[in-house]
């Protein structure tokens, strides 16, 4: 699937407007008889109009060509992502041609889809990867064709110089997280952990982040079982179903994110434990801002994929443009993360 902005050439259609009106006025002014003034007035305009056609493919030709892969569309979170770069695009159409493509979750697909972007001749190159440790490939590739490279989301390990990242610092998410469900389990008791797709750089570092504060700050609270749920909420439900089933003792879920945490709150329901089980989560969507507002979803993260979009898909204009971009600090630009809970939710839940 491929998402295109494109725009008229407004100099084009204005050319041809002044055009006609050029051609109304000698046809309405001068009579049939007098041939030379004609020749005379069609001898100006040639010359004008050859002048708008020059201005037009200069103006074409600075247009910035921005190639954008996502790991996959199918998201709930990265839709939102997707929607804030297509939305950067229509604000930006006189002076960008956005492309917006999915791999689909396939990291032999999105090389493929980065080789094309070069071939096609993208100006500039952003990556939303599937796999982090896969990307080094179309590291390479847009590197050595001198192109400008902007990840986003998920962060690669060991970039080059020049290289930009724009996301947000993963390890900060499970900190939050775990610090309100610690609280929220009264300090102890055993708790789950929901991780996402292994590959990803998001999910070992929000882990991390979640392993750490129970390490530092609740050394009562033991991990009894972890799982990748792969961020799918029906992953998530199909889990704690099984753990559930086990009889294995839960006092709480520190899910890395919102959908896996929403179907563990699914099953925990429907074991009759609702409201006896806290469950954390990450993203702020809006289904766990709904769950926090019934008293289903404990706490969760807001990670703001707007400004995620936003700053990537800029951050690789300017680069294009060779503009300076003051965000970008030692190759990233961190877009904080922010602690939704029970006091706080409804600030998000607009």
């Amino acid at each position: 699937m491929s998402i295109q902005s494109r725009v008229p050439n407004q100099s084009l259609i204005h050319q041809e407007h002044i055009s006609a009106r050029i051609k109304r006025a000698v046809f309405a002014k001068a009579p049939l008889r007098n041939a030379v003034k004609l020749s005379k007035i069609l001898l100006l305009a040639i010359p004008l109009m050859a002048m708008m056609q020059g201005g037009t493919t200069a103006l074409g030709a600075e247009k910035v060509k921005i190639g954008v892969t996502m790991a996959l569309f199918d998201d709930v979170w990265l839709t939102l992502v997707r929607n804030a770069i297509t939305k950067w695009g229509q604000e930006h159409q006189n002076d960008v041609d956005l492309t917006i493509v999915d791999a689909a979750n396939d990291s032999a697909k999105q090389t493929g889809q980065v080789e094309n972007f070069l071939a096609q001749g993208m100006d500039a190159v952003v990556i939303l990867p599937v796999d982090t440790a896969a990307t080094g490939p179309m590291t390479k590739a847009v590197v050595k064709a001198g192109k400008p490279l902007v990840y986003i989301n998920r962060l690669p390990s060991n970039l080059p110089k020049g290289v930009v990242y724009c996301g947000s610092n993963s390890i900060d998410a499970g900190i939050m997280n775990m610090e309100e469900l610690g609280k929220a389990m009264g300090g102890k008791g055993n708790v789950v952990i929901l991780m996402g797709e292994l590959s990803n750089e998001a999910a070992i570092g929000r882990t991390d982040g979640i392993k750490k504060v129970i390490k530092e700050k609740f050394p009562n609270i033991k991990i009894v079982r972890e799982q990748t749920g792969n961020w799918k909420r029906e992953q998530g439900k199909t889990i704690m179903e099984n753990w559930l089933a086990s009889g294995q003792e839960i006092d709480g879920v520190a899910s890395n994110n919102d959908e896996m945490a929403l179907g563990a709150i699914q099953a925990i329901k429907a074991a009759g434990k609702q409201g006896k089980i806290p469950v954390g989560g990450t993203d702020a969507s809006h289904d766990a801002l709904e769950a926090m507002d019934k008293g289903e979803l404990n706490d969760t993260v807001f990670q703001d994929p707007v400004g995620q979009g936003v700053e990537s898909i800029n951050a690789a204009y300017l680069l294009a443009k060779k503009q300076p971009n003051p965000k970008v600090v030692d190759g990233k630009i961190w877009i904080p993360y922010q602690r939704v809970t029970k006091e706080n939710y409804k600030e998000f839940l607009k």
